[in-house]
């Protein structure tokens, strides 16, 4: 790996390890694209170059959840209430959802990526308000629906955050408390995917040296370092400021990487 690459890796951990903390969404979706073009440079195909971006964005959101949940839960934010029933489901969803993505082409990935990004970065555009008197559901219906964002983060990378944040607020959980609690999200969502990740790329051929499965470790190694530094800052910020202008710039950011990514998905 040449001087140039693992500087562009500590940049990006940095950026989105900082997302992560201050908004509780980002990591993934800001670092599949930027890893699928790090890796479509080094002429990787494109059915490899999308699952390794997604499986190693995933597995860098294990240490990041980790150094920016703390921050959080000194804050006295994490609703471990909610986090345990939904995590639980996320960790299964997420394994399920990594075995499934083994499956399917680069390309059907990538697509998936960009229509779904880009549809998440037009809600928050949106910036809808949930209706009064709205509560989360029960244990079941809270292990249900991590379930189903454990799946669908296992097939873009993340951790979850786009959709456990808004979600919380629907149920008028407090914005910091869910950005929290998403936080926390973060760690089974990324457990579950880097073991699915793992086992659905073991009989792969093709995959760069140095990687376990569609998880390429050494790309990990340098963005989970850089990260888990950026995290807690990002998290203290977070506390302290409005972030809803910063969404909507972040939001019209995701567009753009979601568009690159619908290139990368017709084969361009």
């Amino acid at each position: 790996m040449d001087a140039l690459i693992v500087v562009e890796l500590l940049v990006l951990g940095a950026a989105t390890g900082f997302l992560a903390g201050l908004l509780g969404i980002g990591g993934g979706m800001t670092m599949v694209p930027f890893l699928t073009l790090i890796f479509s440079s080094r002429g990787f195909p494109t059915d490899i170059v999308v699952k390794l971006a997604i499986a190693t964005s995933l597995s860098t959101i294990l240490f990041t959840s980790i150094s920016s949940v703390r921050a959080h839960y000194k804050r006295g934010a994490v609703r471990l209430d909610l986090l345990k029933t939904m995590g639980l489901g996320a960790f299964i969803g997420t394994f399920v959802g990594a075995n499934f993505a083994g499956l399917l082409k680069g390309t059907a990935l990538a697509a998936f990526f960009a229509l779904f990004v880009g549809y998440s970065a037009l809600q928050m555009l949106r910036g809808k308000k949930p209706k009064a008197g709205r509560t989360p559901p029960g244990p079941l219906g809270m292990g249900l629906m991590g379930g189903t964002i454990g799946f669908i983060s296992s097939l873009l990378g993340a951790g979850g955050g786009f959709l456990t944040v808004p979600f919380l607020t629907w149920c008028n959980v407090q914005m910091h408390h869910a950005v929290a609690t998403s936080a926390g999200m973060g760690f089974p969502i990324a457990a579950g995917g880097l073991i699915g990740y793992v086992v659905a790329g073991l009989s792969v051929e093709g995959l760069p040296a140095g990687s376990i499965g569609f998880i390429h470790l050494p790309t990990l190694a340098i963005l989970a370092g850089a990260s888990v530094l950026l995290a807690p800052w990002g998290a203290k910020v977070a506390h302290g400021m409005d972030v809803s202008s910063l969404r909507r710039v972040f939001a019209l950011l995701l567009l753009g990487l979601a568009s690159y990514m619908l290139t990368k998905a017709m084969g361009y």
